[in-house]
């Protein structure tokens, strides 16, 4: 199953804005609205030595650098190829399983997101998602957690557009689809580089740590959560 397009703008009622202009949040999706854990499709299929190899940080299987490439929108029916030249028939094969049960790498919203989502709707200002993830697995994110959905106006998905962050003209091309400014608009990621790449779209943008810390962040501009 994959995504045909970057998800369809719920109808939305007129934003709120604040003293300082913000009428409009924009979240990036995991480490920020989904607790995304690499180890948690892999437990318990594969010797647990294996899985902290592929989870680490310095992993020398690669995995994250093909998810990313994934995530620039390749296929990964393009992309076994290579793992399969690069680390062997096993390792190709663990990849594709992984990317299949990716779902089980989504283990939970982020504690108090929800909430923060809801209650930015319920104040009348508008709220959008813009991540880096490929248009193979995304819709796992809302078929395991539909009221992310429901509380999203919309979402913009690098791998459906083939374009990417902290790339300017990726946050660029959201706007434009959310119909929204830079101006007015807030910017939340857990990666210091793509906080970065929304500043220089004109966005105030900050670095995410947690639910408690965002609503702290968006308060400081005037916006009522």
């Amino acid at each position: 199953m994959t995504t045909p397009a970057s998800h369809t703008l719920a109808g939305r009622q007129e934003t709120a804005s604040t003293p300082t202009g913000i009428s409009d949040v924009v979240f990036d999706f995991c480490g920020v609205l989904i607790d995304w854990q690499c180890a948690a499709a892999l437990r318990g299929h594969y010797p647990d030595s294996l899985v902290d190899r592929i989870c680490a940080a310095d992993d020398p299987y690669g995995f994250f650098d093909y998810e990313d490439r994934m995530d620039h929108g390749e296929a990964l029916a393009d992309i076994l190829p290579d793992v399969r030249n690069d680390h062997g028939d096993e390792i190709a094969d663990i990849f594709a399983d992984y990317i299949a049960r990716y779902d089980d790498s989504l283990t939970r919203i982020v504690p108090g997101m929800q909430a923060l989502l809801a209650d930015l709707k319920a104040a009348g200002y508008g709220v959008w998602g813009l991540t880096n993830w490929s248009y193979e697995t995304f819709h796992f994110a809302f078929e395991k957690f539909p009221r992310l959905e429901e509380l999203l106006d919309g979402t913009v998905v690098s791998g459906v557009e083939k374009q990417f962050k902290p790339n300017t003209g990726f946050y660029r091309l959201a706007m434009d689809r959310f119909g929204i400014e830079p101006a007015s608009s807030v910017f939340f990621d857990d990666t210091p580089r793509n906080v970065a790449g929304a500043q220089s779209a004109g966005m105030r943008a900050f670095v995410f740590e947690n639910a408690s810390r965002a609503r702290h962040d968006l308060q400081s501009l005037g916006v009522r959560v």
